[in-house]
């Protein structure tokens, strides 16, 4: 008995899209990420400012606290 050839596939991603995200995710890219500007950690990359998810969180939370406390002073 003899197998079936196996006919060749279209890839269902086009060639150039999948070498961009290839290069997207390159370790060399990953090497250029800047600390966190407070305390030097791993940031994550996300919003404007290079801050860590911790220092991130501990900003929204003195944001918060100035919003209370503004309404009390006047």
């Amino acid at each position: 008995m003899r197998r079936k050839a196996v006919a060749k596939l279209e890839p269902v991603i086009p060639a150039e899209i999948l070498e961009r995200a290839k290069r997207s995710i390159s370790p060399d890219s990953l090497k250029k990420a800047v600390g966190c500007s407070v305390c030097g950690g791993e940031t994550s990359g996300v919003g404007e400012e290079p801050l860590c998810w911790v220092c991130r969180r501990l900003k929204i939370s003195a944001w918060r606290e100035m919003e209370q406390q503004l309404p009390v002073q006047e």
